[in-house]
């Protein structure tokens, strides 16, 4: 089947079409990372985009029965140069085209995947409408106009009420005990695994949930997980994230991160097309270390306007010199931007975990200190 490709300025793309017999709109940004495509498909935090990746060749290792970073495919679509049909993987169940269909998720190959995702650095992520259904152009137009892109998708992908998940009942893990409060903004599997791996009980609360009735539970501590959508949205989040902020140790990754740098008064932006991929280099200001990291967020942290709240910059992108992360001056709170688990991508800064968990035993036992020990 063909597979169709139109860009909101105009610009039409045409390839070959895989997946579901489908047409969805949604916002186009690109993927640099090489391996790993399961896992970014059922990442919440791409609620609404088509992900056009520059890696030429996608399905060459299928798709597995253990990659899955949530219950299914959140992308609207999914662009690649070329794809295998017959993939080569014992842990492989099915091809990826059989997966997209099987999620109702149309996919377009055949296309230059580089010369879209430099368009999309050129100008900056773009609506679009993918379609594997020989749409015509005034047919895709009338859909873009008629179907806005929607920036609130985190009161949606998260859990819609409370869970509970065990740590892991080994022996000698830092976090056994500990009750670890989850505001869930759309948290991926290895994100709520760098918690329960160590021990923690992990409580998931939908979004909404207010800090009093996060405070019945008696957590230990309190996590702000990724997410997708403008945080400036996230209104009932902030909110809750605010009234903790001092009451529990807090960890934000992602969307969590975004939501402190509000909370503490600070602003976001939209940047023009975004970090995605395995290969993101930050720096840790505090140590003068530097790690390659896996990301995926359209927004960022204004510098400036955290900088009155209490808030210390941590960690900045090699690339572009965006903020990474955050502590505060004085209380027990952190945040990064990108995704330390590396679901996909690397495990350079998995110590943060470790990190948090230590800062909750020091907070419980009275011995909390402060400042860079965050």
């Amino acid at each position: 089947m063909e597979g169709l490709l139109y860009l909101e300025d105009g610009s039409l793309y045409r390839g070959k079409g895989f997946g579901a017999s489908a047409t969805n709109v949604g916002e186009l940004v690109f993927n640099t990372s090489m391996t790993g495509y399961q896992g970014i498909l059922t990442d919440p935090s791409y609620k609404g985009q088509i992900i056009n990746m520059t890696y030429p060749l996608i399905g060459n290792y299928g798709v597995s029965e253990i990659d899955n970073q949530s219950e299914g495919i959140h992308a609207f679509g999914f662009v690649t140069r070329d794809i295998t049909y017959r993939p080569s993987n014992r842990c492989s169940v099915m091809s990826i085209s059989e997966w997209l269909r099987a999620q109702g998720v149309p996919g377009v190959y055949n296309v230059d995947t580089r010369a879209i995702a430099k368009k999309i650095r050129t100008e900056g992520t773009v609506k679009c409408v993918i379609s594997t259904e020989g749409i015509a152009r005034e047919g895709a137009q009338s859909l873009m106009e008629s179907v806005p892109l929607r920036a609130d998708y985190m009161k949606d992908v998260g859990v819609g009420e409370r869970r509970i998940l065990q740590g892991s009942a080994l022996d000698g893990l830092p976090g056994r005990g500990l009750k670890i409060a989850v505001l869930d903004f759309g948290i991926k599997r290895g994100i709520v695994g760098g918690l329960t791996g160590r021990g923690c009980q992990a409580v998931l609360f939908p979004y909404g949930t207010t800090a009093d009735e996060i405070l019945a539970i008696e957590p230990d501590g309190l996590f702000l997980s990724n997410g997708p959508g403008d945080p400036e949205e996230c209104g009932l989040g902030i909110r809750t994230a605010a009234a903790l902020m001092g009451k529990l140790p807090i960890f934000g990754i992602c969307m969590g991160h975004q939501v402190i740098a509000l909370a503490a008064g600070g602003r976001t932006y939209k940047l023009k097309f975004g970090h995605r991929g395995a290969n993101h280099g930050v720096i840790d200001l505090d140590t003068g270390k530097s790690a390659i990291t896996s990301q995926n967020h359209s927004f960022a942290v204004d510098a400036d306007s955290v900088r009155g709240g209490g808030m210390v910059l941590s960690h900045l992108n090699l690339n572009d010199g965006t903020v990474e992360g955050m502590r505060h001056e004085r209380l027990p709170i952190f945040s990064v931007q990108y995704h330390p688990e590396g679901s996909p991508g690397p495990n350079d800064s998995e110590g943060l975990f470790d990190r948090f968990v230590k800062m909750v035993l020091a907070v419980k036992a009275g011995e909390w200190k402060g400042g860079a020990d965050a």
